[in-house]
């Protein structure tokens, strides 16, 4: 069994080194996005029966898209505090209906009160964990994730190979030759092929669907009677016309009778020029600039022992050797 794991640790480890740079490619993952999924997903719960579902199943899954795309370099990003701010100004009922996580299907008797504490407890232990595994850490106050993973991608890193980790689909937006988006739930790489292919339209259109077709989860409404299908029907030059502008969409569209509402879901859900301050620009760069945390195994054992998560990680030191060694030997092995 122990030669077996050794042989994965040494293909992966393979893989990766033949990276010559720490930017070579580079996983960013929406932080809350992919915690509120595990927490409401997984009823794992450790030995004293304490739910660690959303912690773990972060971790695991997250673990599981670094030993699927062999990433030289991993940046999780949260939302910063007010992150809602902006979009709020442009429109008061952003996300204003959204309802609570669902709740983990093994603890339906949790009231709400308990619910937001065991979210706000295994976020905090997550935060401890991630601050001893080779990981980026970026939280810029009065900054959506989304808006920090699109500077990143396309001005920090914008020539490094990107991986996006989201179930979010506004993230399509960005795919190209360069970048891709990663569905944790679906177990897809949407590359531009893919997103051509299961869409039925070019992925620099993405942004035209979405703004049409609205989003209930951030409680931003589209066009009634507009969905998907009838998008393609009505509008079939998304397919293979590469649209440059929101102006030039509403023109060979007709929408001139809907055009205030599409340029406000445009200015609240484009990410290919994203509208934050300078200082949280510096800070970002900065940020992503600074060397990645290392691997400190036997903190991360002590954490182990501490959660008792031996039911839902069987054997931690496996698991951290094959999922993070690698990438904290391209750590090692970047220039100062």
């Amino acid at each position: 069994m122990r030669k077996h794991y050794a042989e994965i640790l040494s293909q992966i480890e393979t893989k990766l080194t033949t990276s010559t740079s720490l930017n070579d490619h580079i996983l960013l993952v929406d932080g809350l996005n992919n915690f509120i999924r595990a927490w409401s997903a997984s009823p794992a719960t450790n030995s004293d029966g304490v739910h660690i579902g959303g912690m773990i199943g972060f971790l695991q899954s997250v673990g599981f898209a670094v030993r699927t795309l062999f990433p030289t370099r991993l940046i999780i990003v949260f939302d910063g505090p007010g992150g809602s701010q902006r979009r709020r100004k442009i429109y008061k009922g952003y996300k204003g209906k959204r309802k609570p996580p669902k709740r983990p299907y093994r603890f339906q008797e949790m009231d709400v009160e308990n619910d937001k504490e065991s979210m706000r407890r295994q976020i905090n232990r997550l935060i401890e964990y991630l601050s001893n595994l080779p990981v980026t850490i970026v939280t810029i106050d009065n900054i959506e994730a989304d808006d920090t993973i699109a500077y990143i991608t396309e001005n920090v890193l914008a020539d490094s190979k990107i991986s996006i980790m989201s179930s979010d689909k506004d993230f399509l937006q960005l795919v190209s030759d360069r970048v891709s988006v990663w569905s944790p739930t679906k177990k897809i790489l949407y590359d531009r092929y893919r997103v051509q292919d299961e869409y039925k339209m070019l992925c620099e259109n993405m942004i035209y669907y979405r703004i049409v077709d609205g989003d209930k989860s951030d409680n931003i409404n589209g066009i009634r009677g507009y969905a998907l299908k009838t998008i393609l029907k009505k509008m079939p030059f998304l397919k293979d016309t590469n649209i440059s502008n929101i102006e030039e969409f509403i023109n060979k569209s007709g929408f001139k009778d809907h055009e205030q509402l599409l340029e406000r879901n445009y200015r609240l859900m484009q990410l290919s020029d994203v509208d934050i301050s300078g200082s949280a620009k510096s800070k970002i760069l900065n940020i992503v600039n600074d060397m990645p945390s290392r691997l400190v195994k036997y903190k991360l054992h002590t954490m182990f022992l501490e959660d008792k998560i031996n039911q839902a990680i069987r054997n931690p030191d496996v698991w951290l050797q094959q999922t993070f060694n690698p990438l904290d030997m391209v750590i090692e092995n970047a220039p100062d």
